[in-house]
């Protein structure tokens, strides 16, 4: 699912009934589906991507929250909203599932590394120092210098990777990559 698609919306002044389409879907009717899926992918994906900023995780749980509107349609109640606010609910609280869930996995997976042994305490010291004047100095840049960095060096995004994900010239993100990267190479006295 690479960006949904919508569908255009015919021209007339009644908005689309979402709430009769997914009763219709409730009973299993696909034609209804189709047209919820029309109207509700785009906001679905745009709600999960505010969430995660990872375009792949998000596609992903767009598509599985398309598939729980079609699951479960059948409970929606349009005494307590509308059904986009319903649908909308479903990703937000699946995007947040899944920032928790990889959250989750991290620290189990910092627990599970072995602890230092004696002999690597002064590795581990030197190293959490040196993050330290890393994440100073990386503070030190402007935002638009930091995000830049952040995505290209610790999101593993090419140069146009990250153009593209800030919705700017790729010529822009290179000055910015190297504006900073050289004010990081002062900040830590690099030679």
């Amino acid at each position: 699912m690479s960006r949904p698609e919508t569908r255009p919306r015919q021209p007339g002044p009644e908005p689309p009934d979402l709430a009769a389409w997914l009763t219709r879907v409730g009973r299993g009717d696909h034609r209804a589906f189709e047209l919820v899926y029309g109207e509700l992918a785009g906001p679905v994906y745009g709600v999960v991507r505010q969430v995660l900023r990872d375009p792949a995780q998000s596609e992903e749980v767009a598509q599985e929250v398309l598939l729980e509107v079609w699951r479960t349609a059948s409970r929606f109640d349009p005494a307590r909203g509308s059904a986009a606010a319903w649908a909308l609910t479903i990703a937000h609280r699946r995007a947040v599932d899944r920032v928790r869930t990889e959250n989750a996995s991290s620290r189990r997976e910092q627990k599970a590394a072995p602890a230092p042994e004696d002999g690597d305490v002064a590795e581990v010291v030197a190293a959490t120092l040196e993050h330290q004047r890393v994440r100073r100095c990386l503070d030190g840049l402007t935002e638009l210098q930091r995000e830049s960095i952040k995505l290209a060096y610790y999101g593993g995004y090419t140069y146009p990777q990250v153009a593209q994900l800030l919705g700017v010239a790729l010529g822009t993100v290179k000055t910015r990559i190297r504006d900073g990267l050289i004010r990081m190479r002062d900040c830590l006295d690099v030679t």
